[in-house]
């Protein structure tokens, strides 16, 4: 996920939420998920929309593939950069109606 640069913050350092998003995201193991609303939950603050804006304006330096919808659809747009993701690190993977989608059962990750 490229770094949005027409961003008025782009260059300085991120707020306090992004940090903490950025850094639960770099700690999710290879292999395993959570989603933006698991990610909101988990630091107790913010939803699944603004995990989606940190993740968009920031995200691009950290493992974002591993932040996904509660659907368990790779970021729309960004398939062909995450499929390849998913595969190398042997995230459980379904198919859903001819779509590959993460399998949430086995791979989603509780921050423990």
């Amino acid at each position: 996920m490229p770094q949005q640069t027409d961003d008025p913050g782009a260059g300085s350092a991120p707020p306090p939420f992004a940090e903490a998003v950025l850094d639960l995201t770099e700690r999710i193991p290879p292999g395993r998920v959570m989603t933006y609303g698991d990610v909101a939950e988990y630091l107790g603050q913010g939803g699944p929309r603004q995990v989606g804006r940190v993740m968009a304006l920031y995200g691009g330096g950290v493992p974002w593939w591993r932040v996904i919808r509660a659907d368990g659809r790779p970021l729309p747009g960004h398939e062909h950069r995450a499929l390849p993701e998913y595969r190398a690190e042997g995230t459980p993977l379904r198919t859903v109606g001819g779509e590959p989608r993460v399998d949430l059962r086995a791979a989603r990750w509780d921050g423990g």
